[in-house]
């Protein structure tokens, strides 16, 4: 197939170490999948990690030969792919699209907290609790970003019981408030199932084909 775009992939893994998708399976619909590494939360803390996807972003955007530039990345790494989506590499607006798997969005909210009131990655990424008024946590969340107009697609497990499912529905309705395409999809399952299902890989086509020339 055609090379539509390139795909900055982002990896889980709780910003603690590196989670085993990598991404390529989303390669077939006509991306260049390029994996971007960041710091884990024992060498800095945020925002040290959207600084080091930037400047992966910069660079296979230089190398993308003109080609649309995406960024995605499931469960931590979606957060941060959605981060560097809605802010920008260098301006809002000068990347293609977001794509965010099972991705944790909000360190406030209720049922975050409730699920993980005794391991919170938020802590590890911010160096401290999350807070109302904590100028970090208003930074790290997401909704913190919007106004863009980039679009987003947004997939998560209804049984995920690492990251609440409520986090994409409730990002969802905050996107498109603000103007943002989106395509969100509420499926079965849990966290960090297979890019490749093919229910996922539909919804994932289905955005691409909104975002992308043809192939």
């Amino acid at each position: 197939m055609t090379e539509r775009g390139v795909l900055l992939w982002v990896h889980g893994g709780g910003w603690r170490g590196r989670h085993h998708e990598d991404g390529a399976a989303l390669a077939p619909l006509g991306l260049r999948v390029v994996p971007a590494t960041y710091r884990f939360v024992d060498e800095a803390h945020w925002p040290a990690q959207l600084d080091d996807v930037r400047a992966a972003a910069r660079a296979a955007r230089e190398a993308a030969g003109g080609l649309p530039l995406l960024v995605g990345g499931d469960s931590a790494g979606g957060t941060l792919a959605l981060q560097l989506a809605l802010r920008g590499v260098d301006r809002p607006g000068d990347v293609a699209a977001g794509l965010a798997y099972w991705a944790p969005v909000d360190p406030l909210d209720a049922d975050w907290r409730r699920l993980r009131a005794d391991d919170d990655p938020w802590a590890d990424l911010l160096g401290h609790p999350p807070a109302a008024g904590d100028l970090a946590t208003v930074d790290a969340t997401v909704a913190a970003h919007l106004g863009s107009g980039v679009p987003v697609l947004l997939v998560h497990g209804r049984e995920d019981r690492s990251v609440p499912a409520s986090q994409s529905i409730a990002l969802a309705g905050a996107l498109l408030a603000a103007g943002h395409p989106v395509h969100a999809w509420i499926t079965h399952g849990g966290h960090a199932l297979d890019l490749d299902r093919p229910d996922i890989r539909a919804v994932t086509a289905a955005f691409l084909d909104t975002v992308l020339p043809p192939g």
